[in-house]
């Protein structure tokens, strides 16, 4: 089951807009850490940042009723994505969270240090978390985004509220990117798209919108390898973009397991075919099958190593590293007596 934002922000699906910002407003204040210092209320208070962040964007809002977490959250892109649930224009979504928290809230909120003014005005630390408004007589109209400012007084400052207040970039947003061998192997383009928050040139509010961020897959790019974009993280009036990084992360295969440069390719004989010889059939990542006739006794074990026929390496594609056969020898399950005796007189002891 995935998340469900409704039940973060304590209200019923297909709440009206305004409910989503008064839910929000409520459950951020009771859970921000600056003042619930309970154990869990940091990853409460982040939980409630997300579901906001879902339920207030109509787009996002959309496909989370039609398909939940799950299809919200689904893979996409090209070269290898697949599945998501699909959004407006028939583009499916790969949403993740990666705004900040605490910037969300100050925005929200019009200013970093909103408990000063809610919680400590002439003293008084036992107000009402629910209506931290209720001591100022503040009417409901006012108690929306702009904090104690309607939007109108936004207007009439240029550059908005938080002019002048120093803006702190927002740690990287990092991403696995899954790559098959045979991508590795040859190279490909992915297309990741992200959804972010924008802000608008009057400097105070943010719009929604996704963006395309092409990734060119090197041949031989090992794992963890990293793919960073500057500035194309979340933005609001309080915060400088993160960095979006994607790191390259492989894919499961079903044949081969990959050790830096090197593909092993598991070889399983028979004892039979260890004890006097046999030729094995490997298949390789660019289609071909290489056979490899051996002579010599194999014990379980042994390596026998295919120079060339691995990956490209990274810093040199033109050159490759090498297939690995990593031998396996089944021994049968079970001897009939007239077996054990032949294979005890013609075995050495």
């Amino acid at each position: 089951m995935g998340k469900d934002y409704y039940k973060v922000l304590g209200i019923a699906k297909g709440a009206s807009e305004e409910e989503v910002k008064k839910a929000y407003r409520k459950q951020a204040l009771r859970y921000h850490p600056d003042k619930n210092k309970s154990a869990g209320a940091e990853d409460k208070f982040k939980e409630i940042a997300e579901a906001y962040d879902v339920l207030s964007d109509a787009k996002k809002k959309e496909v989370y009723d039609r398909y939940g977490e799950e299809g919200l959250k689904g893979p996409t892109g090209g070269g290898g994505g697949g599945g998501g649930a699909e959004g407006h224009n028939g583009q499916s979504y790969n949403y993740t969270f990666h705004g900040d928290p605490h910037a969300m809230f100050a925005e929200f909120f019009g200013g970093r240090s909103p408990f000063d003014q809610f919680f400590q005005r002439n003293g008084d630390h036992n107000m009402d978390i629910d209506d931290p408004f209720a001591a100022f007589g503040m009417p409901p109209g006012m108690q929306g985004m702009g904090g104690f400012q309607t939007q109108r007084s936004f207007k009439s400052q240029p550059g908005g509220p938080h002019r002048g207040r120093e803006r702190k970039k927002d740690p990287p947003v990092v991403h696995e990117l899954k790559v098959s061998l045979e991508e590795v192997f040859s190279g490909c383009t992915k297309k990741m798209k992200i959804s972010r928050k924008r802000l608008n040139p009057d400097g105070c509010t943010v719009r929604s919108e996704d963006k395309i961020l092409t990734v060119d897959i090197k041949r031989g790019w090992k794992e963890g390898t990293k793919i960073t974009f500057p500035r194309e993280g979340d933005e609001t009036a309080t915060n400088i973009p993160a960095d979006v990084v994607f790191v390259v992360k492989d894919k499961p295969h079903p044949v081969f397991r990959r050790e830096g440069s090197d593909i092993i390719y598991p070889a399983k004989i028979s004892l039979r075919d260890a004890l006097c010889g046999c030729t094995v059939s490997a298949p390789t990542l660019d289609g071909r099958t290489i056979t490899v006739p051996s002579r010599d006794v194999i014990k379980p074990g042994m390596k026998k190593r295919l120079v060339g026929e691995g990956l490209p390496l990274s810093k040199c594609p033109e050159k490759r590293g090498d297939m690995v056969l990593d031998f396996t020898v089944k021994f049968p399950d079970k001897l009939g007596q007239s077996t054990r005796d032949a294979l005890r007189d013609i075995l050495p002891p």
